[in-house]
C-alpha cells in the first residue's frame, strides 16, 4: 500500500509540473523574435485569434519594423501573435518549421515573407488546413500559393531609381554594377527590382521582363541618355558583407563602374565600403530600395546613396493582421489592388537631389513616414 500511495503522489507531482501557460509572450516583438525551432506549438487561448508572422531574418531592420508593427496591431485588436524567422535570407527550413507549428497550434492565419520556393508545399498545407495565408513584401512562386500578397510594387520601385539614375547621369556613359539578392534561386522581389531599374534606365522595356531570373539584358547598348555597359550581376543576400564582396568582385572586372544598383540599403552600405577601400567612391551613383530610417535614409542624407525607393513594411504587417482578424470575425477577405495581382502598399522615391520629371520626396519627408 505504501508503494502504491507513493506512486500516486509521484504521478500527481509529474502532472502538475507538466501544466503551465503555453501562450507565446511577444510583448517586445524585436527582442522576442525567434527561430522556428524554439516556437511553442500549443493552441491559442479559447476565443483568441492566432496569427503567425514568419520573417526572412531578424538582422534586417526592414523585418524588425514588420515585427514591431505587427505586435502593436495584435495588442490593439486582440490577436495572439507568434513571431518566427529564418537565420538569414534563404533559410527556408526554419520558415517551413514555423508554418508547420502554426498549423499544429490552430492559428487562424499566417503572414510570411517567403525566403524561397521550398516553402510553397508547407504554405499549401496551411491553406488546406484552413489557415488564411498572406505573403508580405515577397510573393511566393507561384503567387497563388498564398491567398493574397501585401507588398510594394517592386517593379515600380526599380523603375523610379532607374529613371532617377538615368536623369542624374545626364548623358554620361553608364558603367553599371547590379548587386542582386541571389544567384542560386529566383525570388520575385529580386527580379522585379532589378529589371524595374533596367526599365527605368531605358535599357529594357517592361514587356521584356523575365520572371525566370536576372542578367538577360544586353550587356552593352544605349540607355535613355547615352551608352551603357552592365559589368556584373552579383548576389549580396541583402547584407552589408554580401554587398561588400559583390562590389569587390565587380570592381575586379571593371574599376570604372559609376552606377551601382543595390537590392537593398545594407547591400548599398557594403558596396560603398568596397568603393571607398578601392579609392573609387567619388562620383559613383548608388541607388537602392527600402527607405528605412536608419541606415537607409541616413545614407541618403550623407550622400552614400543618391536615391532610394521607400517601402512601408509596417503598413504591410498592420493591414495583413487586420485582414486575418476581420476574416476570423466573419468579415470579407481582402482584394487585390485594381489592375494588379497583389495589394499595393505604396512606394515613394526619396532623394535630396531631385530630377526633373521623376516624382520624389526629400529625406526630411521620408523620415517622417519611414517604415510606418
Amino acid at each position: 500500500m505504501r508503494v502504491v500511495l507513493m506512486g500516486l503522489v509521484l504521478a500527481l507531482v509529474a502532472a502538475a509540473c507538466g501544466t503551465g501557460d503555453d501562450d507565446t509572450d511577444t510583448t517586445d516583438a524585436a527582442s522576442e523574435t525567434t527561430s522556428a525551432a524554439t516556437e511553442t506549438t500549443s493552441a491559442p487561448p479559447a476565443g483568441d485569434v492566432g496569427v503567425s508572422l514568419i520573417l526572412k531574418n531578424t538582422s534586417n531592420p526592414f523585418f524588425v519594423s514588420m515585427a514591431n508593427s505587427a505586435q502593436a496591431e495584435a495588442d490593439a485588436i486582440g490577436v495572439e501573435l507568434t513571431i518566427a524567422a529564418g537565420q538569414e535570407d534563404g533559410d527556408t527550413q526554419s520558415q517551413i518549421d514555423a508554418i508547420e507549428a502554426a498549423i499544429a497550434r490552430g492559428d487562424a492565419g499566417i503572414l510570411i515573407t517567403p525566403s524561397g520556393d521550398a516553402v510553397v508545399p508547407a504554405l499549401e498545407q496551411a491553406r488546406a488546413a484552413g489557415l488564411y495565408t498572406i505573403a508580405l513584401d515577397t510573393p511566393p512562386n507561384p503567387a497563388d500559393a498564398v491567398d493574397i500578397t501585401f507588398a510594394t510594387d517592386n517593379f515600380q520601385a526599380g523603375v523610379l531609381i532607374g529613371e532617377w539614375a538615368a536623369g542624374t547621369l545626364d548623358g554620361d556613359t553608364a558603367v553599371i554594377a547590379m548587386l542582386d539578392l541571389f544567384d542560386d534561386q529566383v525570388v520575385s522581389v529580386d527580379t522585379r527590382r532589378d529589371q524595374g531599374f533596367l526599365t527605368g534606365m531605358g535599357i529594357i522595356d517592361e514587356s521584356e521582363f523575365d520572371p525566370s531570373g536576372n542578367g538577360n539584358e544586353p550587356p552593352t547598348g544605349t540607355y535613355d541618355g547615352g551608352e551603357y555597359e552592365v559589368v556584373c550581376h552579383e548576389p549580396t543576400n541583402g547584407a552589408v558583407d554580401g554587398g561588400r564582396t559583390a562590389m569587390e568582385t565587380c570592381l575586379a572586372l571593371n574599376p570604372d563602374i559609376n552606377v551601382v544598383y543595390t537590392i537593398n540599403e545594407p547591400a548599398a552600405q557594403g558596396a560603398f565600403d568596397a568603393l571607398t577601400a578601392a579609392g573609387t567612391a567619388d562620383g559613383v551613383i548608388i541607388v537602392s530600395v527600402d527607405g528605412g530610417c536608419d541606415p537607409g535614409l541616413r545614407l541618403v542624407s550623407e550622400g552614400v546613396i543618391g536615391a532610394t525607393s521607400q517601402q512601408y513594411p509596417g503598413r504591410m504587417a498592420t493591414l495583413g493582421m487586420e485582414a486575418i482578424k476581420t476574416l476570423a470575425d466573419g468579415g470579407a477577405p481582402p482584394a487585390n489592388s485594381p489592375g494588379l495581382d497583389f495589394f499595393d502598399t505604396g512606394v515613394a522615391l526619396v532623394t535630396d537631389s531631385p530630377v526633373d520629371g521623376v516624382a520624389s520626396i526629400p529625406v526630411a519627408d521620408g523620415l517622417e513616414i519611414c517604415w510606418g
